[in-house]
């Protein structure tokens, strides 16, 4: 059995081969029967998001790798050869790595990010409610959630600001160590504002207030975060309750002057200010970050902590891979182990029938009267002979073929310490010797 992951992304493909290639929830789980009916893939997951789409398969051997990317092509429509150089192919050792990267935002758009990891999740989860995983991809994905908690705990790859939304709620955490007593107001309902609100509302923000020319587009992002929304013309009114004021519009002059801060200052006597103006062309009248109690950041001054965010995640990413080669040989240990499984089932299958057998013999002699004693001697060399005779005829034939390689192999699987280049007969251990006392004992 091996691992496949068969994919492409932002980095390898357009937004419109993209698009093309996409799951929706309404398909996903027909894909996923498609997937594992009608290809070689014994177990499969898909993961679909707006800048990826790829499917992690567990294949049997000797199974068409190129199965599963016509697989990938006719699903969807699509000419399998259109899609072809913009596709990344992974199998085993690289299957797993990549799926640790990706879980742990190595991967994304934006180094870090952790929205990758609980989109891993769902797709997993999606897969396991359709009965797609089996051993195989259930143990990969439950070992990559556990190492994608351990980067995040053990790097920083999650807690520099590598985004300027992000980069001004770090800088008003740092003013305003608590944030659950605060209140922010947003002015506009872009991006940019839904981004920054749902950084306050991830770290406990009191309340959140956001501002737009447009009521209807406000409510839609504040309704998100438990916050409420008012039009730009009840700003001045509502500014002497904010805390923290971010603002980013598409306005070309200023929404908000010195004046109108100068008067929310009064009514707070005096109690500061965080402003953050986004904007370019400004939102905010430069003069006022000359006011006392203000503390006025533009988009410039944030590119520096962007900047200095995006040199820390790089490092944490050095640190995260290394995290990641580590379980990564862990995983392919236990992948490779799977390979002794059958034959150590199968061996213990044979003994235990020779177990078995050898034992109903013993009782029947027990039955019939034979001494106790002789019927336990019987079957400690019955057992000793059935269960090394074929083990010691192999051995033999090795050693008189010169396969020394065969000899070390079991000299360590059965921990002898012999020395192999030694010829000197071990009369404490010899093959001969335990036929020819099995054979006594037969005799009885």
């Amino acid at each position: 059995m091996s691992l496949l992951t068969l994919g492409l992304n932002h980095k390898t493909a357009p937004v419109d081969i993209r698009e093309r290639l996409t799951f929706g929830p309404d398909v996903i789980v027909g894909a996923l029967r498609s997937l594992t009916d009608h290809t070689a893939a014994t177990e499969g997951v898909i993961l679909s998001t707006c800048n990826r789409t790829e499917v992690y398969c567990a294949l049997e051997p000797q199974a068409s790798t190129a199965q599963i990317r016509d697989w990938l092509g006719r699903f969807h429509g699509v000419d399998p050869q259109l899609i072809a150089p913009h596709l990344y192919l992974y199998q085993d050792r690289e299957a797993i790595q990549h799926l640790l990267k990706v879980a742990s935002g190595l991967d994304s758009m934006v180094l870090g990010e952790p929205q990758i990891l609980g989109q891993v999740k769902q797709a997993f989860q999606t897969a396991c409610d359709s009965g797609a995983p089996g051993r195989l991809l259930g143990r990969l994905f439950q070992h990559c959630f556990s190492v994608a908690k351990q980067v995040r705990t053990d790097t920083a790859i999650g807690s520099s600001p590598v985004s300027v939304a992000f980069a001004a709620v770090s800088l008003a955490r740092q003013i305003f160590s608590d944030l659950s007593s605060q209140t922010a107001l947003l002015i506009g309902a872009g991006e940019t504002i839904e981004l920054a609100a749902r950084h306050l509302h991830q770290h406990g923000i009191g309340r959140i207030v956001v501002a737009n020319r447009t009521v209807e587009r406000a409510h839609l992002v504040a309704s998100q975060f438990d916050g409420y929304a008012i039009a730009l013309t009840e700003l001045v009114n509502h500014l002497p309750e904010a805390d923290i004021v971010v603002s980013s519009t598409a306005s070309p002059l200023p929404v908000l002057g010195k004046g109108a801060v100068e008067r929310a200052l009064k009514i707070r006597k005096h109690r500061p200010m965080f402003m953050v103006d986004i904007a370019v062309p400004r939102d905010i009248e430069p003069e006022v970050g000359d006011l006392n109690d203000v503390y006025l950041y533009t988009v410039d001054d944030l590119q520096g902590v962007v900047d200095e965010g995006m040199r820390s995640r790089h490092q944490a990413a050095a640190q995260a891979l290394e995290i990641i080669d580590l379980h990564t040989d862990e995983f392919m240990a236990w992948l490779r182990s799977l390979d002794a499984v059958t034959l150590i089932q199968d061996y213990r299958r044979r003994a235990e029938s020779v177990r078995d057998e050898t034992v109903a013999r013993a009782l029947k002699q027990l039955a019939a009267g034979k001494p106790a004693e002789d019927v336990v001697c019987q079957l400690a060399h019955t057992l000793t002979n059935k269960i090394l005779h074929t083990p010691s005829v192999r051995l033999r034939h090795a050693g008189r073929e010169g396969q020394s390689e065969l000899l070390e192999a079991a000299n360590r699987l059965f921990a002898l310490g012999q020395n192999i280049g030694d010829t000197t007969p071990d009369t404490t251990c010899c093959p001969d010797e335990v036929a020819t006392r099995a054979a006594a004992g037969g005799a009885r």
